[in-house]
């Protein structure tokens, strides 16, 4: 204690350990902005120690211009070798910006550093565009001589256009049926259904398309990866990094899956610059919750060749698809997808030329989609299995466990997975009956494909001539893909959303939540139907009206819910661990109420296994404290694979419990997808890289976008091309808060001495209290053995 940690020791940052970290001021942190904080020489915002340097060099050098020890062209400028100059005809005007000076004597400031910065705050700050005029207007009063200075936030928008990346239009029909795009893109009504294509077409002024679809080229935005020296180096990470003993999975590269695809595609795998993607999607309305309905549904793509302080960072995914509502577009993505899936095929079978800066050379660069990220509704809609019905989970497939209930339909039987002679499947305390179904063999990506050839053929759109089936109700675009039906893992099941249902489904059940809980008269009714668990059917009068149910092991009383909205009120977690859950319990009421997912991942994980103890009794907790740890283990950044093998056998056990102890009602689909969670983090990794809290605070930053209500789309797609463009510029900004030095803001700037500047908040108020002589001696010696203000003294 009195030494703290030897100073010699080694930080092992690749295997997970947190790197060090120096404590610094906050003006400090942002002036020098170059802390190795990834343990990995990470140089965004680093400089050279060159105070006049305002990183517009380095920006320009990145994106194809000129450094001095590179070959003079004619007109004398240099140009780096093999990188073609794609960014347009502006390009050459930000050039003479980035040499002149901001007004006469300025020497701190160019035009274009100056322009750069002020938008980088417009859109770091959210600045509304008319506040930003209102500014521009000020400062071309205050600044002499800014004639060509810019008048509003349009023209430092066109001004700048030239390093962002931009997006295409094109046109869709009314019902969804095709994109008028490509051989269609003369057309002026739809191929498929005859529809006009325009909403206005009075030939009197523009015409004006039903549905307009926002695509993001892809190539250009993975080429500015490697020609950036600040993300180039890093494209590699995941095979420059050091390996473990092959038993730790701490990134997608470590999962069955990628190893699986190396070797089915060993030309692929040997370059490791190669990018291998994941696709999210889900819909949200951009009006919020209480307006009209209205669905909007981006795509967005995640390079997992970064590191995992990066891929998972919103400022590297990359916007690919925003499309059109109003409505849900529903199986009728695949329309939509078409430019993407065109652009990945091309990517996976010719690839193209890039630029890599980390080592000065072209390569040809390769692409391929590894798996996709949705909640559950989106994963049917992606795959085009049916997530309803009796074969509503798309792992077993058709070995779905299932049965028809009074109000919904059951998917109980997991006896069918446990060992074909566990004493479980004798037993008539599940549903009546035995159990002696073999253990059902998952489909495989062959397997799929035989299915879906006997699938109709489909004709897309929401026509009302059209018609619907069950279960595999189209055939994914994604198969297109020549790779696609060899993948082991093609499509994530959610953590967050099953967390989230079985949590509400448990909580619902124990606080008696109408609407919610899986206890009502027709839950009861199914007990009878199937002559189980005697104890807890309806009380009837001679009559036979219901008069009651008997009291469950469950269910709380009045009290018992009292005691436990007590507890988790009172319950406190450090800074940044989560939310104040407190503010959603109501104990007077006994409710609780408005919980997030990441508030019931808290409470499945942490909360309701110590809060139902003394309440409920000793089976109930002991199932719901191995369901917490059960998904506190599954959700660890650092996954050993013998626990994951033995994890498959014990979420077996735990479900196979809960049917011993709730209802048939209780097990929607949800609960039984809790079953395949470790089986897929064997094959895809950490589920960290797989879920959707990442995605759905980047829909949430979106949804931020949308400042003009008839169009939000529009609206979304415009903001976004700023944000990449400043967001791309601000890793070479200095002196400046960024997304890429602000990670220590959260620290207590309250002393000026390193050993009292801390990375934490602390919880309540502060009591004075005197400490023991031994205590206080340990704590000075701490103080002279750790602070280095006063090693000079010491030494």
């Amino acid at each position: 204690m009195r030494f703290g940690m030897d100073q010699s020791y080694t930080r092992w940052v690749l295997q997970g350990e947190k790197p060090e970290y120096r404590f610094m001021s906050r003006v400090e942190r942002l002036d020098s902005a170059n802390i190795d904080i990834d343990g990995m020489g990470n140089d965004i915002n680093e400089g050279d120690g060159d105070e006049e340097d305002d990183g517009m060099q380095d920006l320009l050098h990145d994106m194809g211009t000129f450094v001095n020890d590179c070959p003079i062209d004619e007109d004398g400028r240099t140009r780096p070798k093999g990188v073609e100059d794609f960014i347009g005809q502006g390009f050459h005007e930000l050039l003479s910006k980035a040499t002149e000076e901001l007004y006469p004597g300025c020497t701190n400031f160019s035009k274009l550093s100056f322009l750069i910065k002020l938008l980088h705050l417009k859109v770091y700050k959210k600045w509304s565009n008319n506040s930003f005029d209102m500014l521009l207007g000020l400062l071309k009063d205050v600044l002499p001589n800014c004639e060509t200075f810019p008048k509003s936030y349009y023209e430092t928008n066109q001004f700048l256009r030239s390093l962002g990346l931009g997006y295409v239009s094109i046109h869709a029909c009314k019902y969804d049926c095709s994109l008028f795009w490509k051989e269609y893109g003369d057309l002026q009504s739809c191929p498929m259904c005859g529809t006009s294509r325009w909403r206005i077409n009075d030939g009197k002024g523009k015409k004006i398309p039903w549905k307009v679809l926002r695509y993001f080229p892809l190539k250009s935005r993975l080429q500015r990866l490697f020609m950036s020296s600040k993300t180039a180096k890093q494209m590699t990470w995941h095979n420059d990094r050091t390996k473990g003993d092959g038993n730790t999975m701490v990134h997608p590269s470590d999962g069955e899956a990628w190893k699986s695809f190396d070797e089915l595609y060993p030309d692929f795998a040997r370059e490791p610059r190669n990018v291998r993607l994941g696709l999210a999607t889900d819909g949200f309305n951009p009006h919020g919750n209480m307006s009209l309905s209205y669905s909007v549904w981006p795509v967005v793509l995640l390079a997992y060749n970064l590191p995992p302080w990066m891929c998972m960072d919103e400022s590297f995914f990359m916007l690919s698809l925003v499309i059109p509502g109003p409505k849900a577009v529903g199986r009728d993505i695949d329309v939509y997808m078409r430019p993407l899936v065109d652009e990945l095929s091309e990517l996976w079978e010719d690839g193209f030329d890039v630029f890599d800066a980390s080592k000065g050379e072209k390569f040809r660069m390769h692409a391929a989609l590894l798996w996709t990220i949705n909640d559950f509704p989106a994963y049917g809609t992606i795959s085009g299995w049916s997530t309803k019905g009796y074969k509503a989970c798309p792992v077993c497939n058709t070995h779905t466990p299932s049965c028809k209930l009074r109000s919904k339909i059951g998917y109980l039987g997991h006896r069918r997975f446990l060992p074909y002679n566990h004493p479980w499947r004798r037993s008539k305390k599940f549903d009546g009956k035995s159990d002696h179904r073999t253990i059902p063999n998952l489909p495989d990506g062959d397997a799929v494909v035989e299915q879906l050839c006997h699938v109709e053929n489909i004709c897309y759109g929401k026509h009302p001539s059209n018609k619907r089936t069950l279960n595999w109700n189209k055939k994914s675009i994604l198969f297109d893909l020549p790779y696609w039906h060899k993948l082991r893992l093609r499509h994530n099941l959610d953590v967050m959303h099953i967390e989230k249902n079985i949590c509400d489904n448990i909580l619902g059940t124990l606080m008696n939540v109408e609407g919610k809980t899986k206890d009502t008269i027709k839950d009861r009714l199914d007990l009878e139907d199937m002559n189980i668990w005697k104890e807890l059917h309806l009380i009837r009068a001679a009559d036979g009206t219901f008069v009651g149910k008997p009291p469950a092991c469950y269910t709380m009383s009045l009290d018992e819910k009292k005691k436990f909205c007590e507890f988790v009120k009172q319950v406190k977690f450090p800074d940044g661990y989560a939310s104040n859950i407190s503010r959603c319990v109501n104990v007077e009421e006994r409710k609780i109420s408005g919980l997030k997912s990441h508030d019931c991942h808290i409470l499945l994980q942490s909360i309701l296994p110590l809060g139902t103890r003394g309440i409920l009794n000793k089976d109930v907790t002991g199932v719901l404290l191995k369901l917490g740890n059960f998904f506190r283990r599954i959700c660890r950044l650092s996954l050993n694979k013998d626990d994951v093998q033995t994890m498959c056998e014990e979420i077996i056990l735990i479900l196979c419990k809960l049917e011993m102890i709730y209802p048939p009602a209780f097990f929607d689909v949800m609960v039984h997808l809790a079953i395949h969670l470790p089986n897929e983090a064997l094959l895809g990794g950490p589920v960290a890289y797989r879920w959707m809290y990442p995605i759905e605070r980047f829909l949430g930053t979106l949804k931020g976008f949308v400042r003009n209500k008839a169009r939000p789309e529009g609206s979304i797609a415009e903001a976004y091309v700023v944000k990449e463009c400043t967001t791309f510029c601000s890793m070479y900004l200095k002196g400046i808060e960024t997304n890429f030095n602000n990670r220590f803001n959260d620290m207590v700037d309250g002393s000026d001495i390193s050993v009292f500047c801390q990375q934490c908040k602390p919880i309540g108020s502060g009591k004075i209290i005197a400490l023991p002589t031994k205590e206080l001696e340990i704590a000075h010696w701490y103080v002279f053995m750790n602070c280095h203000e006063i090693r000079s003294f010491t030494e």
